[in-house]
């Protein structure tokens, strides 16, 4: 079977989006493991689905799948990317976009520069919510990796986060230690890891490793997690840049009954067709 696709990016984080409205598409983790490879298939960090969506809260579903074929529940960068890719194939001419994923119900908004906001919703930071294993809510947990004891904080924004503070992002042990966290039994269902150096409690620096796609250029729900926890560690105002390996992300969020905004662009690099 011949698909159409499209690949996108929101600050180099790469996706594959397919239009699961008017072409049939049900595709096995082997065959999504093939369009995520950068050697034999299309390549991305995730492969996206634009599906109807069966209700009055959402105008679409979004589904996302990481590069091992699994399914998660949130993508920051891959909602930006989905939002413009409705507009520019005129599924939409809505300015502001509601969608549904795994985790609920989240708007997309275009902004007159480009730029899409997304309304990420309000975080989760109780333990059970997230999920992590800890006996009460803190700012600042303590891990035990390996033969070291990790200072983190943990919140999720439809999709589990953990975020470190570095003093040097460069020297940071993002691809040991991030694999390290992801599959701690800590978190149930693995997590993502973030690594920030705070330039002003405007500013910060921010790479991560994401489960089940290693590092990437960017991670637009990271960005959002990075800031909350910054925030709630009384470490960062509400309003903060976020410089990404691929590029700047800005995020704002006023207090814990609010949603979380993070503005930022998203790119389509190239039509195609893939015979699965």
């Amino acid at each position: 079977m011949q698909y159409q696709f499209t690949k996108m990016h929101g600050l180099g984080n790469d996706f594959v989006v397919f239009d699961a409205i008017t072409q049939t598409i049900n595709l096995s983790q082997e065959q999504i493991r093939f369009i995520a490879d950068r050697h034999f298939g299309i390549g991305c960090d995730q492969v996206l689905f634009v599906e109807d969506y069966q209700g009055d809260e959402a105008d679409f579903l979004y589904r996302i799948f990481n590069a091992d074929g699994g399914e998660v529940e949130q993508c920051g960068n891959g909602a930006r990317c989905f939002a413009r890719f409705v507009l520019d194939n005129g599924m939409t001419d809505k300015t502001d976009i509601p969608v549904m994923t795994k985790t609920g119900r989240i708007v997309l908004t275009a902004q007159n520069d480009g730029n899409i906001t997304v309304n990420m919703g309000t975080p989760y930071t109780t333990p059970k919510d997230i999920p992590f294993i800890a006996d009460s809510e803190q700012s600042i947990y303590h891990l035990s990796v390996g033969n070291q004891l990790v200072e983190l904080g943990a919140v999720s924004l439809g999709n589990p986060h953990a975020i470190i503070t570095v003093d040097n992002l460069d020297a940071a042990p993002v691809e040991t230690l991030g694999a390290e966290i992801e599959t701690h039994p800590a978190f149930p269902n693995r997590v993502n890891v973030g690594f920030m150096q705070i330039i002003s409690p405007k500013h910060i620096r921010l790479r991560v490793f994401e489960r089940g796609a290693g590092e990437t250029l960017a991670c637009g729900t990271g960005a959002c997690a990075a800031v909350v926890v910054g925030i709630l560690q009384k470490k960062l105002e509400n309003h903060v840049k976020v410089d990404l390996p691929g590029g700047q992300l800005t995020v704002q969020w006023s207090d814990k009954n609010a949603p979380v905004m993070m503005t930022g662009s998203a790119n389509s690099v190239f039509t195609g067709s893939i015979e699965l």
